[in-house]
């Protein structure tokens, strides 16, 4: 590490001065060297600072690091927040937020600038903290969020509540007492942090949650008719959760209808303006959700009671109506004998009509009798019909057959053998010359043939191997005729047959030859050729194969 003497000697060395000889002979540093000392430099002087200013130009990358800057009114710095130390924020950077960062001062050699590493952030004052909160409702609201139309009205006698907040508060003591209180109810608690890190991301996973249990109720546990977010009073920092645009876009996202109950009547959060409805205070809610349950009753009762009235007095009324309305008609056998005489004559007028309707059914069919022939005429008029198409059969028959015979007599006089012969004698001059082709190219491909086969035979018999024979070579068998094509198969054989050209000859191995040692006996001179034709002094045999 460089002192900031020697750092100061650096940039001093380019004046031109007395020392400008002594520059000369210091070392010379490399771009990389300079830019670490100055690392180093800046990292020790300033490894704790606390820097107050506004946010500009942040920018969450794809790594999860966040790049932004500081300014004021008169300087800039650049800044980064590692993914580690981002996920532990209690607040999100935002465009033109001002804030009190904490971290420590470090280079960037590659771009030859410095920047601070924030590892904490805080808002600087109440008055940047409602300005934050007063761009975002701007904003969420230009979105519709909070939009009249949007709002929801909540079920007159919910069956299920759903209670998002923390469990170990008086607030679900003082919610679930009032619901006892008014109209008890099945109450479900999805606990969740209230307040600090982690506490919006948790109220926005159970309104999510709430919203992903199955409507008919086939699920874990029923879903609710709607929704109570709570949470008792505190400072604008304690109620920073149901600030974040995360719980404000869950609530407003929401389809079961929700009350916000946080904070005391004065407190006012974003996530009351993305609710269906605000309550005062949690107990209000509670209040709000359920009616009392005496009340219904005594309500039910005195309905009760007034339907029961209205309906006497109405069947007094209907029973004085049919009694005057009874008074006013005649007696009901003056009514009857009317229509039993009128029964009578209509009795007597159908007996009649029917016996008429069967008289002139009869006339017509005795009157279409005697217009129908009997079955022997029709028989007659049919067999004479028959005999006419018989005999124009027999005639249109014997007109074809004359006409057919004069037809055929023509094309007899037509029809000669002489084409016929004609083209067999063609054909039999074609046969001959196909034949003859036929017969020299056998010749041909026979002699072809035959050459080829010489030459086969030729070289066949050149490379057989009683040619090598002839040249001088000869062949080593055994008694039982095996072939012997190493020295130590014809020393372990003992007797061995020599094949010639011209013939055989019989041989005793007597062992092999060593260089400088004492020649074994002489062979026969029979024998003499055999070994003349192996290699000069190993005593070894040569084999074709």
């Amino acid at each position: 590490m460089t002192s900031p003497a020697d750092d100061r000697g650096l940039f001093e060395a380019a004046a031109p001065s007395a020392t400008a000889e002594r520059s000369h002979n210091a070392p010379a540093r490399s771009v990389s060297e300079l830019s670490a000392a100055l690392k180093r430099t800046v990292e020790e002087t300033y490894s704790h600072v606390r820097v107050r200013g506004e946010i500009s130009q942040p920018k969450l990358a794809g790594s999860g690091h966040c790049y932004l800057r500081l300014k004021d009114d008169s300087a800039v710095i650049d800044a980064i927040i590692w993914r580690g130390s981002y996920s532990k924020l209690s607040i999100r950077p935002e465009e033109g937020l001002e804030v009190i960062a904490v971290g420590r001062l470090t280079t960037y050699p590659g771009r030859s600038s410095y920047q601070i590493v924030i590892e904490s952030m805080e808002l600087a004052g109440q008055g940047a903290l409602l300005k934050m909160l007063e761009e975002r409702r701007r904003r969420l609201a230009a979105e519709g969020l909070f939009a009249p139309e949007r709002k929801r009205s909540l079920p007159f006698l919910p069956r299920t509540i759903g209670v998002i907040t923390s469990p170990t508060g008086a607030v679900i003591r003082d919610i679930l007492h009032r619901l006892n209180d008014r109209f008890p109810v099945h109450v479900l608690v999805w606990p969740v942090l209230v307040q600090g890190e982690g506490a919006a991301q948790q109220v926005a996973r159970a309104v999510a949650g709430f919203n992903a249990l199955p409507a008919d109720g086939r699920g874990a546990a029923p879903r609710p008719d709607v929704l109570i977010v709570a949470r008792g009073g505190g400072s604008l920092e304690d109620l920073m959760a149901f600030n974040e645009e995360l719980v404000v876009r869950a609530v407003a996202a929401s389809d079961i209808p929700v009350i916000s109950a946080v904070g005391h009547e004065t407190d006012t959060t974003l996530c009351d303006f993305a609710a269906d409805l605000r309550a005062p205070t949690p107990t209000g809610a509670a209040e709000m959700v359920v009616p009392v349950r005496l009340d219904l009753l005594a309500q039910v009762r005195e309905g009760g009671q007034r339907l029961t009235g209205s309906l006497r007095r109405l069947i007094a009324e209907r029973a004085m109506r049919l009694e005057g309305l009874a008074r006013g008609l005649p007696p009901i056998e003056r009514l009857l004998e009317e229509q039993v005489q009128r029964l009578d004559e209509r009795s007597e007028r159908l007996a009649r009509a029917g016996r008429g309707y069967l008289d002139r059914r009869l006339a017509e069919v005795r009157q279409l009798g005697a217009a129908l022939r009997s079955p022997r005429e029709q028989i007659a008029a049919k067999q004479a019909q028959l005999g006419q198409t018989a005999a124009a059969l027999r005639s249109a028959t014997d007109y074809v057959m004359r006409d057919q015979a004069t037809r055929l007599g023509h094309l007899t006089t037509r029809l000669r053998p002489d084409g016929v012969l004609n083209g067999m004698a063609r054909a039999g001059r074609d046969l001959e010359g196909l034949g003859q082709r036929q017969h020299q190219a056998f010749e041909w491909r026979l002699a072809d043939l035959s050459q080829r086969l010489t030459a086969a035979s030729e070289r066949l018999q050149a490379s057989s191997h009683e040619a090598v024979l002839r040249r001088g070579y000869a062949l080593v068998r055994d008694e039982q005729g095996a072939v012997l094509s190493g020295q130590a198969a014809a020393v372990a054989a003992g007797a061995v047959r020599v094949q010639f050209h011209d013939g055989d000859v019989s041989a005793q191995v007597h062992g092999p030859l060593d260089d400088g040692s004492a020649p074994g006996p002489a062979e026969p001179p029979a024998r003499r050729p055999a070994a003349r034709k192996g290699k000069a002094g190993d005593g070894r045999q040569e084999s074709l194969f």
